[in-house]
């Protein structure tokens, strides 16, 4: 039984770009969508930023990815957006806990000064 009549097409949906800022649970993601508009009275650019709950079907998305999402049917009690791609990944640096020591010692500060190194070819005198 084929139909002569083709099979409606899909309405446009909107797809846009933003950052993952937070992993809240299994399969969702909340996705910032930052955007600049002028103050009304004043014309500066403000920024302003949109926060959407998105569907991750893979949870293959992490925080700081830059994602496209696109505009679905209602998957929750808010979650209207899923991931199509993850545009750009994170630079993620590998985490290593340091010391205070560490700090001070990369960090000049005025109260401590350079200490001066005698040259290993002149002995120090002992007056």
């Amino acid at each position: 039984m084929s139909s002569a009549t083709p099979t409606p097409s899909r309405n446009p949906r909107k797809k846009l770009l933003g950052f993952v800022t937070s992993r809240s649970g299994d399969k969702s993601v909340k996705v910032t969508i930052p955007f600049k508009r002028p103050h009304p009275q004043y014309h500066k650019v403000i920024n302003r930023k949109t926060v959407v709950h998105v569907h991750d079907e893979k949870n293959e998305a992490k925080i700081g990815d830059r994602v496209e999402i696109m505009e679905t049917r209602p998957l929750s009690r808010l979650k209207r957006w899923r991931i199509l791609s993850i545009v750009e990944r994170a630079v993620r640096a590998t985490g290593e806990a340091i010391s205070e020591a560490d700090v001070a010692a990369q960090v000049p500060t005025k109260t401590v000064k350079p200490s001066v190194e005698q040259p290993a070819s002149q002995p120090a005198s002992n007056p």
